[in-house]
């Protein structure tokens, strides 16, 4: 079957839980549950190598504050005026 071809699927029985997750997840990202199921399809094949993310939410995790590398960070930050003459 050509890449470029497209098929259509009916799912039944899908736990309430199961919908409420997913419709929650393609809110999140901005997209129609459509979108997302078929992005899912294709991550689950190992065909998901054209994913757009827009945001790094899922890949990074979340932000923590860390004393140490805000420390390093305003280190960085601070300007040497005497290699600036």
């Amino acid at each position: 079957m050509p890449r470029s071809s497209r098929v259509q699927y009916t799912v039944r029985g899908v736990p309430g839980d199961v919908d409420q997750g997913l419709r929650r997840r393609a809110r999140q990202r901005g997209m129609s549950l459509n979108q997302l199921l078929v992005e899912e399809l294709c991550e689950a094949v190992g065909g998901g190598h054209g994913r757009r993310y827009r945001t790094l939410k899922d890949l990074g995790g979340r932000w923590r504050d860390d004393p140490e590398f805000a420390r390093i960070l305003g280190e960085q930050r601070r300007i040497d005026r005497g290699l600036w003459r």
